[in-house]
């Protein structure tokens, strides 16, 4: 179903509503909630959990039978691409380090394949990691190099990457995120903002907001999670992600949803417009809310987490007046051609 310039696209990282994370599970969950996207990450299809990246092409073709019967389009493949290290030194982290050409070539190009398995446009990543400890500034001329090289990977398979702002990294906030986008300057290369990932670090709610006006101009989409509010002596540190707790609705945290949703509202024609010439269907919210738990490379929340997630983000929606759509019953009777 068409939708106009001034509705956003809801979708949800779809393992963060299973517990076993089974693919049955997992669009179960999606369809009865009323989505008809959702980010693909970790999966189940029968031979244990695997990460997207490492699914044979059997196992692919069984999620495309299973997405078809439950009515459900991929919104981004939820890639771990840019969680590596920039330099091959020991820094008191697990982050592993790939020479960059093997890393361009093998797991890029991977991911590439397979979002066009999944037909989608658009490819979550990150900004790589400095060394535990130094200064992200240090690392930005490298980080820009090995990021516009992965943009111009996916532009040549007309595919979008989506630079996800996250503690730890390079771009760890929105300025410096925003810097990058500035410096690596392709269309293929869109932000991907996210209130918790910021306030984990020690940001304030007048802060976060400051950090989402610097991303703006390079944005793509935006993640819903959100977190209670962390003191500001966090600011600078390291973040043991494996340690953070108090994941919550959007609209019981810090991260000050309602202004960022008032404000998108105001962008909403004309950023439709510029991710629609690439193919790509709308503006994404992609529910990822860890409200039982997260860390480094995922989260959980359940099917009872992810319900209370998205209808607190609808609740924010119907506040703002931002357009959205669930299923209703005239869809369930398309489904059916009736």
């Amino acid at each position: 179903m068409s939708r106009s310039n001034r509705h956003v696209l809801l979708s949800a990282l779809a393992d963060e509503s299973a517990f076993d994370l089974t693919a049955v599970e997992q669009f179960t969950a999606m369809a009865a909630l009323g989505l008809e996207y959702y980010s693909l990450r970790f999966i189940d299809v029968g031979k244990g959990i695997k990460n997207v990246m490492d699914l044979t092409k059997g196992e692919i073709q069984k999620v495309r039978h299973l997405e078809d019967r439950f009515g459900l389009n991929v919104a981004s493949i939820a890639s771990p691409i840019g969680k590596a290290k920039l330099v091959d030194q020991p820094d008191g982290t697990k982050n592993k380090f790939v020479p960059f050409k093997k890393y361009l070539h093998k797991d890029v190009a991977k991911v590439c394949e397979r979002a066009h398995a999944f037909e989608t446009k658009l490819i979550r990543g990150f900004s790589f990691y400095p060394p535990m400890g130094d200064s992200p500034e240090a690392y930005l001329e490298q980080a820009v190099d090995q990021i516009g090289q992965i943009a111009e990977c996916r532009h040549r398979s007309d595919l979008t990457f989506g630079l996800e702002v996250e503690a730890n990294l390079v771009g760890q906030n929105g300025n410096l995120l925003a810097e990058i986008h500035r410096r690596v300057n392709h269309p293929a290369l869109v932000l991907v903002f996210d209130a918790a990932n910021l306030l984990v670090q020690g940001f304030s709610t007048r802060q976060v907001f400051n950090q989402w006006e610097a991303m703006k101009p390079g944005l793509g989409w935006v993640h819903i999670k959100d977190y209670r509010k962390v003191t500001a002596s966090m600011r600078g540190k390291h973040v043991n992600e494996d340690m953070l707790a108090h994941f919550v609705p959007a609209n019981r945290g810090a991260g000050g949803h309602i202004k960022i949703l008032k404000d998108l509202k105001e962008m909403l024609p004309a950023l439709t417009r510029r991710l629609k010439r690439r193919g790509i269907p709308g503006v994404f919210l992609d529910l990822e809310p860890h409200v039982r738990g997260g860390g480094q490379f995922g989260g959980t929340s359940g099917p009872d987490g992810m319900g209370i997630a998205l209808r607190s983000l609808c609740g924010l929606l119907d506040k703002t007046s931002v357009k959205y759509h669930l299923r209703d019953f005239d869809d369930l009777l398309a489904a059916r051609g009736m």
